[in-house]
This record gives structure tokens, C-alpha cells and sequence, in this order.
């Protein structure tokens, strides 16, 4: 009886990791657009005065609420917030897997095509700087960059440490992650935006 009710509820839909249903949950949208005949992506600089990462580059995108039916609908919510664009005017092409940032952070990615014309002039100035476009020629042919950054675990002050090995002496392992950077133009893209632009080129190579 136990393992039959038990293949029943491992037969159900499982979360993509353990942890995403409490993790802070977010969605973008990369947005194809046709500039004089040719294949862009367009981004986003953030407003300068935002309270969280001013001036970064981003895909238009943000955190999923309750209130969207799914990620999907969280990344054409955000677009028409941030560039006014009308959902039901995107062509949704298809998603990408999931970037876990951590256990704690997950970034669902689509692809979409959008009209230019639509995000000029109407994007949201109090969210966003500027707008601009990449070719996806350009990047097809130029490769990233890459840095590494460590990343050291810091107990809280009351983590329970009498009941570890070793205490306060546990050795806690560092882990280095790869940060990737583009430079277009005048532009750097990097971070978050980064990675996921960089899985999205490598799907087309």
C-alpha cells in the first residue's frame, strides 16, 4: 500500500529543483527584433535611479508575482511594463532552461520577436534609461569573456555550530562562479544577463 501510494505522488509534476517552490522566482523575456532587414536583441539599461542595480544591462523582466499565471506570463507583464509593449503583440518562439542562480534564485528565460517600433518611445522612463540593440550577427562572432569570482560561506551568528564537526573550526569550502562579459560599442553586459544571452547564442551555433 505504501509504495503504491508512494509511485503515485513521485509520478506527479516535481518541482524543477529542490526548493524552487519557496525560491525568489523571476522571468525575462529576450526580445528579437528586425532593424533595417537584420536580427537584433534588444536590452535594456536600467534607470540610473533605481534602488537596485542602476545602469546594469537586462533583458525586460522581474520577479514572479502571485498573480501571474505562470512564468511565461510574468515575462510579458514585465515587458509591457518596462517597454510598453502589448503582450498579446509578442510572438512567443520558445523557452529556454532555467538559470538557478542558486538555490534560492531561479531565472525562467523566453524568447520572443517584438515590433522596435513598439518599445520607441514608449518604454517606462522611471524603470528604464535606455534601450539599445545588439545584432545577433555581432554575436555569433564575438565570444565573451570570463572572470571568476569566489564565493565564501558566512555563517550567521547564530548558527548552531555545537552541533557540527568541528565547530567553529569547520572548514567551509569556497566555490568559485564564472561571470561572463561582452563589450558592444560603448556598452559591457554582464552578470545574469550575461550567461543567459550566452546559453541563448549557443543554442543557435
Amino acid at each position: 500500500m505504501f509504495l503504491d501510494h508512494l509511485k503515485k505522488k513521485l509520478q506527479e509534476n516535481q518541482p524543477l529543483f529542490i526548493g524552487e517552490e519557496t525560491a525568489f522566482r523571476s522571468a525575462v523575456l529576450i526580445p528579437l527584433v528586425q532593424v533595417d532587414g537584420e536580427w537584433h536583441i534588444a536590452l535594456q539599461v536600467r534607470s540610473l535611479s533605481m534602488r537596485n542595480q542602476p545602469g546594469d544591462i537586462s533583458f525586460p523582466g522581474g520577479k514572479i508575482d502571485t498573480t501571474d499565471a505562470t512564468p511565461l506570463a510574468a515575462a510579458l507583464r514585465e515587458t509591457q511594463e518596462e517597454l510598453g509593449v502589448n503582450p498579446q503583440t509578442v510572438e512567443v518562439i520558445q523557452s529556454l532552461s532555467p538559470y538557478i542562480a542558486s538555490p534560492s534564485f531561479v531565472i525562467y528565460p523566453f524568447v520572443g520577436v517584438i515590433q522596435y517600433n513598439e518599445i520607441v518611445p514608449s518604454y517606462n522612463k522611471a524603470e528604464v534609461e535606455e534601450v539599445f540593440t545588439i545584432p545577433v550577427k555581432w554575436l555569433l562572432e564575438h565570444e565573451p569573456y570570463m572572470h571568476l569570482v569566489s564565493v565564501q560561506p558566512q555563517p550567521s551568528s547564530d548558527f548552531p555550530f555545537e552541533k557540527i564537526m568541528n565547530g567553529s573550526d569547520y572548514k567551509w569550502g569556497t566555490r568559485a562562479i564564472e561571470e561572463w562579459f561582452y563589450d558592444y560599442k560603448d556598452y559591457t553586459i554582464w552578470g545574469l544577463t550575461a550567461r543567459i544571452l550566452k546559453h541563448f547564442i549557443e543554442q543557435l551555433k
